[in-house]
């Protein structure tokens, strides 16, 4: 197993997370025995996983992952699926007995050809497997998807830790990323001769940091309206030409184009366009995905290569007046925000303020992003701003946190209560960590805050399944310092904590000025 772990280490596969498991021993012989990749121990599946796909944004690398038996390997799924469509390459390890496939249901056997479908294929390898029938790892990581590796052996294998030890290549750097594919005609049309009669809107899903540049770039030449996720790491740099209250008034004067720049957003005006045929939408995305059910033109690659092949596009500006119409929506809200001071979207602001100076600021359920792309501060740039909710789930979010906040000095997460208390293995992981402050900032927004104002009781709680329990004893469970935050001078307690503090604040928005401030939005 060796020369399959040296496969990887030549992909650029530099670290290793880890779960237990009997089964497992042949590889993780292996891998504790190999002195150039650095090893993670996790129990828990799901856990494993989005630590996993934590380091991968962190890194820009692939990374491994081997799961226990059984069932216990589908507990990565959600991981996987997140790896799929941010196309990050996970390479996902299962050991399988060498017995016939009617063995399968036996005491903790499952079938494992084909467990992760579409999302990660699986390649099936009898172990010990000759160097010349192993996959050309360079090739897997290069495309940048997960890939599922089966590697059937048997429990006892001899594993020869000399060769592991001695033998494994060094770690390479990270392979390219897959060449160009679409056609730019049409989108440089556009932006030439359409775009300056003819409405523009610039939308910025979340961008790696090496494509943020060429981003803004863009940004500030076209001139034109944005709206920017704050994973995108330019909400706060594209200064006025962000558009306040942009996903509402675009949803109500949809525009003539609309030019998306990284991954899917995750403002609700992209899935208004869904039902705008008479809107027309480009894409420039490494990951490849168009995000619609609909017709559009998706140009995929690297965003800094396609924006130089663009070459000199003119500014186009604000032919519809949409600014006008945002700067009074963001003067409204910031008056609702004095108003209502005790409301979550307030509350976030003022938590804002701190988190922005963190190394690292991770976003850790579709509700927290939300709140933060509407109402966090604007004037300082958060440097590095993360998230894992592109498959529409809230799974795995301290785990992922965690992943990618490894070297970090400062950390901040922001998620919901329902998104914390599914990842309560993620507290393995902290004493591997390099020492820092981390601070997780739990919305207690009464279970899925998004869901749907309705009269019926039973219903509401059924959607919403408001948490039960007290989030001071899931503090203790992480050994983590525990605060109530109920206004804004309780977050003066971000001052306080020392360098190497873990803590978890519950913002706890008092739901009647919540309600009233939505109200009163223009």
């Amino acid at each position: 197993m060796w020369r399959l772990i040296a496969q990887c280490a030549e992909a650029g596969v530099a670290e290793w997370v880890c779960c237990p498991g009997e089964l497992n021993a042949p590889m993780l012989k292996t891998i504790a025995g190999s002195r150039n990749v650095h090893r993670w121990q996790v129990q828990d599946e799901r856990a494993a996983g989005f630590f996993a796909l934590g380091r991968m944004q962190a890194t820009g690398r692939g990374v491994g992952v081997v799961l226990g038996s059984g069932s216990n390997a589908a507990d990565a799924m959600p991981a996987v699926m997140e790896a799929f469509y941010e196309r990050r390459p996970m390479v996902v390890v299962t050991l399988d007995e060498l017995e016939p496939a009617e063995a399968a249901g036996a005491f903790g056997r499952i079938e494992q050809e084909g467990l992760f479908g579409l999302y990660a294929p699986t390649l099936t390898l009898h172990m010990p497997c000759p160097k010349e029938e192993l996959p050309d790892m360079v090739d897997l990581v290069r495309d940048g998807f997960p890939v599922h590796l089966r590697l059937c052996c048997a429990q006892d294998m001899p594993v020869d830790l000399a060769a592991a030890h001695a033998e494994l290549s060094p770690v390479a750097d990270a392979p390219l990323r897959p060449p160009f594919r679409g056609s730019l005609a049409e989108l440089s049309h556009v932006l030439r001769f359409e775009a300056q009669r003819e409405s523009l809107v610039l939308l910025m899903g979340s961008l790696d940091p090496d494509e943020q540049e060429s981003a803004l770039w863009l940004a500030r030449t076209l001139r034109a309206p944005v709206v920017a996720d704050a994973t995108s790491g330019l909400r706060e740099k594209v200064g006025n030409l962000l558009l306040g209250g942009g996903s509402d008034l675009l949803t109500d004067a949809p525009p003539r184009h609309v030019l998306r720049v990284g991954a899917v957003p995750s403002c609700p005006f992209w899935r208004a366009l869904e039902e705008m045929p008479g809107t027309r939408v480009y894409s420039i995305t490494r990951s490849g995905f168009s995000g619609l059910k609909r017709p559009s033109i998706t140009l995929e690659g690297e965003p800094e290569q396609i924006v130089r092949a663009l070459d000199d596009v003119p500014h186009v500006g604000d032919i519809a007046g949409y600014h006008s119409q945002g700067n009074r929506y963001a003067a409204r809200v910031e008056e609702l925000l004095l108003s209502y001071p005790e409301s979550d979207a307030a509350l976030v602001r003022a938590f804002s303020q701190y988190a922005c100076l963190a190394d690292v600021l991770y976003l850790g359920s579709p509700s927290a992003a939300h709140l933060w792309n509407n109402y966090a501060q604007l004037r300082v740039p958060a440097l590095y701003v993360r998230s894992a909710s592109l498959a529409g789930g809230a799974d795995g979010a301290l785990s992922a946190f965690l992943g990618n906040s490894v070297d970090a000095d400062f950390a901040c997460a922001f998620i919901g209560d329902i998104a914390l208390l599914r990842d309560a293995a993620a507290g393995q992981l902290l004493p591997q960590l390099a020492p820092g402050k981390r601070v997780v900032a739990v919305l207690n927004n009464e279970g899925a805050g998004s869901v749907p104002p309705c009269r019926h009781a039973v219903l509401r709680d059924l959607m919403a399944q408001p948490l039960q329990g007290e989030l001071s004893n899931f503090a203790r469970v992480l050994g983590a310092e525990y605060y109530s935050i109920r206004c804004e001078a309780d977050l003066q307690i971000m001052e306080e904590l020392g360098e190497h503090a873990l803590a978890l604040l519950e913002i706890i928005p008092d739901s009647a000025q919540s309600d009233a401030l939505r109200r009163q939005l223009p």
